[in-house]
């Protein structure tokens, strides 16, 4: 049976995945001050921070139509789609919509539609793992039972240098006063088992905030020789690879891979984001 695994485009794949011919992103649509920049291969990062830094509104995002998601059925005998967590994006609900309005005219086409409960890499692992279990030889029915066990034991955690984006866009409800930008206080953020944001921890600068989700991942890591860790950077290469280094000191998890993030992930993230989930 063929298969296609389709993100939208929060899914910050590895190259080796973006030139898998059986991943396919569906972008979803940035806005900064009014402009519309698709989140696709033409995403320039550098273009849209300079954009974002100079505007004074916040930017925002339009995920996917059913339709975009619907076109892509046709590639493949199994499909499976992994969006962004359904608290944070439409994207999941349009998916399903799409599921829906598909499965009208083929009711016996195989779609599996899986709520990240997370974001960026949290998203690429969990595609990693349906690849995985395909290769294995498991049936799709299989498959879509043990990936959304192993979403249930996944883990996302982030630090970044400013949580504006998040705040301003209504993904910090309830969390408004750990904003410490005065203080230089950078909050340990993580996502929920339901899907939303959590602050963790906290500490005095970014370095020592980085320590302390290090620590975290060591303290509460199940199995690590059974599981990839990865790691997702806004523009912030070389911090990425201490991070990495400070995690593989502490745990001994099977790989690891690390990404620059692309267009959603960016909005979020903010130069010198850090997002690692395992």
């Amino acid at each position: 049976m063929s298969y296609r695994i389709i993100g939208d485009s929060c899914t910050d794949l590895p190259k080796f995945l973006k030139e898998d011919p059986h991943f396919k992103l569906i972008p979803l649509t940035l806005i900064v001050d009014d402009v519309p920049i698709e989140d696709n291969e033409t995403f320039d990062q550098k273009d849209f921070l300079k954009r974002v830094k100079e505007s004074p509104h916040s930017p925002k995002s339009a995920c996917p139509s059913p339709q975009d998601y619907m076109k892509e059925f046709d590639h493949a005998d199994d499909i499976y789609v992994v969006t962004l967590s359904s608290k944070l994006s439409g994207s999941y609900n349009s998916a399903v919509l799409a599921k829906q309005l598909y499965q009208e005219e083929h009711p016996d086409k195989n779609i599996e539609i899986i709520d990240s409960h997370s974001a960026s890499v949290g998203q690429t692992l969990i595609a990693m793992k349906i690849k995985e279990l395909i290769e294995m030889g498991h049936p799709f029915k299989t498959v879509a039972g043990k990936v959304n066990e192993f979403r249930e034991s996944l883990k996302t955690k982030f630090v970044l240098e400013s949580l504006d984006t998040l705040r301003k866009n209504g993904r910090l409800t309830g969390l408004q006063a750990i904003i410490c930008s005065a203080l230089n206080i950078k909050p340990v953020m993580g996502a929920t088992p339901e899907g939303t944001i959590c602050k963790l921890d906290q500490a005095r600068g970014i370095a020592k905030a980085l320590m302390l989700m290090a620590k975290s991942i060591e303290q509460d890591v199940i199995k690590p020789q059974e599981r990839i860790l990865g790691i997702a950077h806004c523009n912030a290469y070389e911090r990425a690879l201490k991070v990495k280094d400070e995690i593989l000191k502490r745990v001994p998890f099977k790989d690891c891979f690390i990404v620059d993030t692309a267009g959603v992930s960016t909005l979020y993230a903010n130069e010198g984001g850090i997002i690692a989930a395992y």
